[in-house]
């Protein structure tokens, strides 16, 4: 049988190009081998990575899900309360309501009520514009989380309306908050202060790390210089929301907010009272008076401390301004009103300033027991011997006026003192002027010895003033004629004027210093306490001595029989007309100041008077200035002694001297 033809060559011609079939050999079974244990290891660790997913972790990672869908709000811890030395509450908090809107829970597109309609009507309720509050709506769509307080310190009526129509507010909550109260109306504002919203920079400033945006923080006052009591400590409340920033539980507090400590005040809320009605009476016996400029009597300040720890029982500032306007809602038009705008303080002089703290005045003749101990230190005075006290004084081609033209007579050290003969002291700092320059400046020293020319370490602090000193000038002044310090210089010194600048609190410590020979440090802060327990004492820095020594207290003891004269000796004491008859005996020194307006181009009299009482045992000083006043012994004075009657409880006739330095 003929051999069976090869169909495939029969049909399909070879191909000499065509290589040999590819055949499977062991180095590609191992290849493949290795590629499939790599696939199946890979596929093996994602089954084990998923299982540990869901198995060995679900209930952690379901936790941080939760958790990223729960909304946390800070809630403020009431403020602590001020209250006086006594106990009188000068500061506490009440309860208010505030209108928040989330943004995430209005209506959205489509829903009934709409959008647009939920605030149109929350607007007309609030009775604020609707513009404003779809502007700070619209604000929120970048932090949804975060609600628009449309406004604060709702009426009763507004909170009840929004909360039994509920429905018809979708979005929109009412919320309580605490605010500032002052049960006392107007008492001591600028001591007090206020609080605020705290800045970006004062978070920035923040070592502690425990102020956050939208707290309130001290701004000024008591308010900020014992903030770190005041505050308290926030709570957290938490709340679930859904993806859409919607609540799906109750707010859940943990932990609850704890409030701030009680802050007691060296305050006496009595005197502070009196001290207060006492400078509106200061400032209007000054403009009845009708003596040159003093129609323009428009401000002042009283100082009361105790002379022996340097505690404050009354610090008042005219004008003032009621501390609520600072509580709750705080508009611009609000503040406007009161001058405490940048655009209206002018008009208003200035209320928010405490010039007791930060006023800044020439003291005039309040400061001549300086020159006076300051000529006895350097050996230039021996405070027995009679100088002439004339009407005016001529050096090198200037003439040097004193207050009573018609002056003439030869006097001591006090009686100098309770005249307040200008003349007398011009003698003074010719000499010291004249001395050799090893002298250094006496009466620059001596002021500064008494705290002059230094902050004081009130708590709230205050401004250090000026003691013009021969260095200062030459690097203060232009020209050479300004730069040199001629006899005129020392001479207008030793009466208090030139470029010297001092506050009223400064003053009164120097009168502390006189009547007790040590230097206290002014002080607020009584003590922190909780629930009546005291937590912390208010930190006073021990008096120290002036200048040590029996010599230096003899020298003190002359200028106190001189403060005394000026106040009970009726022939030449300038303040006598008013505290002569006093059942207390009070030591002082009645002053008038020039101080130029630049608005007026012209020179106003400041009025001041500072003393202590009683003579033999010091237990108060008063210190009072007020402004373009004229004569001390005639606005000031009256005004320290209305405080004195507060503090000791006595009443004195009094009539008013009518031109006295």
């Amino acid at each position: 049988m003929p051999k069976k033809p090869d169909t495939l060559g029969s049909f399909v011609p070879g191909d000499p190009r065509a290589h040999t079939p590819w055949h499977v050999n062991q180095q590609t079974i191992l290849r493949a081998g290795i590629l499939g244990a790599i696939a199946i290891a890979l596929f093996v660790t994602l089954i084990v990575r998923l299982w540990a997913l869901q198995i060995i972790s679900g209930n952690e990672y379901l936790r941080i899900a939760e958790n990223n869908q729960v909304r946390t709000v800070r809630l403020q811890a009431p403020r602590g309360s001020i209250i006086d030395r006594n106990g009188t509450v000068l500061v506490t908090n009440r309860l208010t309501y505030e209108v928040q809107v989330w943004y995430a829970e209005l209506p959205a597109r489509g829903d009934r009520p709409t959008r647009h309609a939920v605030l149109k009507k929350l607007a007309q309720v609030l009775k604020i514009k609707p513009r404003r509050l779809y502007r700070e709506v619209d604000k929120r769509r970048i932090d949804p989380l975060n609600p628009v307080i449309a406004k604060a310190d709702i009426s009763p009526w507004q909170r009840d309306y929004i909360l039994e129509r509920s429905d018809e507010f979708p979005g929109v909550e009412v919320a309580s908050r605490y605010v500032r109260d002052y049960p006392k109306g107007w008492l001591a504002a600028q001591t007090l202060g206020y609080v605020g919203s705290a800045t970006q920079a004062e978070i920035n400033n923040d070592t502690t790390g425990l102020i956050e945006s939208g707290d309130l923080i001290g701004q000024s006052g008591a308010e900020a210089a014992f903030d770190q009591y005041l505050r308290g400590t926030p709570g957290v409340a938490s709340q679930r929301i859904d993806s859409q920033g919607r609540p799906q539980s109750a707010l859940i507090v943990n932990p609850e907010p704890q409030p701030g400590y009680t802050v007691r005040l060296t305050l006496n809320a009595a005197l502070q009272s009196v001290a207060q009605k006492a400078l509106t009476n200061g400032i209007q016996t000054a403009r009845n008076s009708g003596c040159s400029g003093c129609w323009n009597a428009n401000g002042g300040a009283i100082v009361a401390l105790d002379p022996n720890d340097g505690s404050i029982l009354a610090m008042a500032s005219n004008p003032t301004y009621p501390p609520a306007v600072y509580s709750g809602h705080v508009t611009n038009h609000k503040l406007a009103r009161w001058g405490l705008t940048d655009s209206t303080k002018v008009a208003h002089n200035y209320p928010a300033i405490n010039r007791a703290t930060s006023g800044l005045y020439p003291p005039g003749s309040t400061f001549k027991p300086i020159t006076a101990l300051a000529a006895m230190q350097a050996g230039v005075l021996n405070p027995e011997q009679n100088l002439h006290c004339t009407g005016e004084l001529k050096n090198h081609g200037s003439t040097f006026k004193n207050w009573d033209p018609n002056a003439n007579s030869w006097i001591n050290l006090p009686t100098a003192l309770a005249l307040s003969c200008d003349t007398y002291f011009y003698q003074l700092g010719l000499r010291i002027w004249g001395l050799p320059k090893g002298y250094g400046e006496p009466i620059q020293e001596m002021a500064k010895s008494f705290g002059l020319g230094q902050h004081t370490g009130i708590e709230i602090g205050d401004y250090a003033g000026l003691v013009p000193t021969k260095k200062w000038q030459r690097n203060h002044y232009k020209t050479a004629a300004g730069k040199t310090w001629k006899p005129g210089d020392s001479i207008n010194l030793s009466i208090g004027q030139k470029d010297l600048q001092v506050t009223p609190l400064q003053m009164a410590r120097l009168y502390a210093g006189i009547a007790t020979g040590k230097l206290v440090r002014p002080h607020l802060l009584e003590s922190v306490e909780r629930d009546k327990t005291v937590v912390k004492l208010g930190i006073s820095a021990a008096p120290k001595m002036i200048a040590p020594g029996s010599d230096f207290s003899q020298k003190l003891n002359i200028i106190r029989s001189g403060l005394f004269m000026a106040t009970h000796d009726t022939n030449v004491g300038t303040s006598a007309p008013v505290f002569s008859n006093f059942p207390v005996q009070i030591a002082g020194k009645t002053g008038t100041a020039e101080k130029y307006l630049s608005e007026y181009g012209a020179n106003f009299n400041q009025a001041w008077w500072c003393g202590y009482g009683p003579v033999d045992k010091p237990s108060l000083v008063v210190c009072a200035v007020i402004e373009n006043g004229g004569h001390g012994g005639t606005s000031a004075a009256p005004a320290a002694l209305e405080v004195f009657q507060q503090f000791f409880h006595k009443k004195g006739t009094y009539t008013s001297a009518t031109h006295s330095d």
